[in-house]
């Protein structure tokens, strides 16, 4: 098994390089990891003060981290701290965040380059969030006795630690300190294989998005395109979503509408307006928005999406009619939000319970969403229902933060 792996860890970056002449973002993946070595001496190497790494795979992994990463820097302000990722889509949207001293990609896995980059950052403490399991990585840090958190963790009983065959990967287990898992059935799994070192904390994303929630700031053009409406908000839409709830939103003109695609390319938003004829861009809205009576905003920018949830009657969050991976709920829910979704969500534990609470509701098949909107958008009753119920899972749920920095004040730091 560790011959496959180190063949895979040659063979991805290859791969990379390749998909890299045609891909855009996997051209930024190889253009990001460009003279890194070199980059991280130049900046992390002349550190001289204890420091912390914490790592995630992309965007969605940072919005986990960044409450305990935020409340380190409170309660460690002698810290340095270290951020890095995998992926551009993580990468190229927080490269300039703030709360970091230092944010890179992480070279790729292999013995080399782990023990170079451990010999040059030289972390005190070390936090992966939810996955993120780089062998050489994990082994470096355990063989310098530097202390491994895993945060947020969720297990499942595919994953390759409990297979029989397992016992290459059960091994990178071993070299975290303590598990935070976000439920009971993740500590169950790392019971059958002995792991016992591990707490449930829950999801540090609540945490996340009720902070988000509490520093909500108004956006003035969006509350003139609005008005005293009811407004459908769907964020972080695909083609499939847009296809879903196309003929509700095309048959109640009374209703505003606001989609937010995932992907804001120019191919992307005019698929959109295809699909919208009388829809209108956020950057042409916002030129002359005293001149439109469009009741279909299609938002063409990154960064307003959980504002925009707040203006919402119903909400609707992509991701879930194919491979993607349903996007984040909990932005939409946190402000007492019916959410809305398509049927393939098995790896998001918070949309089944979401579900089962009474505030989420998943659309089996295409033609299933739009009953489901009329429903909600004409029975009051069950509105102010489900809107409570997403509102109350929310906040039932916050505090995993305060479990996972109680445990680091424990140790010697």
């Amino acid at each position: 098994m560790a011959f496959t792996y180190d063949i895979f860890c040659k063979l991805y970056p290859a791969g990379i390089k390749i998909a890299s002449l045609f891909n855009p973002k996997a051209k930024l993946w190889v253009k990001g990891r460009r003279n890194i070595f070199q980059n991280l001496q130049n900046t992390v190497g002349d550190n001289q003060q204890p420091l912390l790494w914490m790592h995630c795979a992309s965007l969605g992994e940072f919005e986990m981290g960044r409450p305990v990463l935020e409340a380190f820097k409170v309660q460690y302000p002698n810290y340095k701290i270290l951020l890095t990722f995998f992926s551009p889509s993580g990468y190229e949207i927080r490269k300039n965040y703030n709360g970091a001293d230092y944010i890179f990609y992480l070279p790729s896995d292999s013995k080399e380059n782990a023990a170079r980059f451990v010999e040059i950052c030289k972390p005190t403490l070390a936090i992966f969030v939810k996955y993120e399991f780089w062998h050489y990585y994990l082994q470096t840090l355990k063989t310098n006795d530097i202390p491994l958190l895993l945060i947020s963790a969720v297990f499942r009983q595919d994953q390759l630690f409990f297979k029989q065959y397992g016992e290459f990967f059960k091994k990178d287990l071993a070299c975290f300190r303590h598990f935070f898992v976000q439920n009971k059935e993740s500590l169950d799994l790392l019971k059958t294989i002995e792991i016992t070192n591990a707490t449930i904390s829950g999801d540090t994303r609540f945490d996340r998005v009720v902070e988000i929630a509490k520093n909500w700031q108004p956006i003035p053009l969006i509350e003139q395109f609005c008005q005293d409406n009811s407004v459908f908000v769907a964020g972080s839409t695909w083609a499939e979503d847009e296809n879903c709830f196309a003929p509700f939103v095309l048959a109640h003109p009374e209703i505003k509408h606001i989609i937010v695609p995932h992907d804001i390319s120019d191919e992307r938003v005019n698929d959109c307006l295809k699909k919208f004829p009388t829809a209108i861009r956020f950057s042409q809205y916002k030129n002359e928005p005293e001149k439109t009576n469009a009741n279909i905003l299609i938002i063409d920018n990154i960064g307003m999406l959980s504002r925009l949830y707040r203006y919402a009657t119903v909400t609707y969050v992509g991701g879930a009619w194919g491979t993607k991976g349903i996007h984040n709920i909990l932005e939409a829910a946190v402000f007492g939000k019916p959410v809305l979704f398509g049927p393939y969500f098995e790896k998001n534990y918070e949309a089944q319970e979401l579900i089962y609470a009474g505030g989420g509701f998943s659309s089996s098949e295409p033609n299933a969403l739009v009953p489901q909107l009329t429903t909600l958008f004409s029975n009051t009753e069950i509105l102010q229902k489900s809107s409570e119920a997403a509102g109350n899972f929310v906040q039932k749920r916050t505090g995993a933060t305060d479990i996972v920095m109680n445990y680091i004040g424990q140790l010697p730091l």
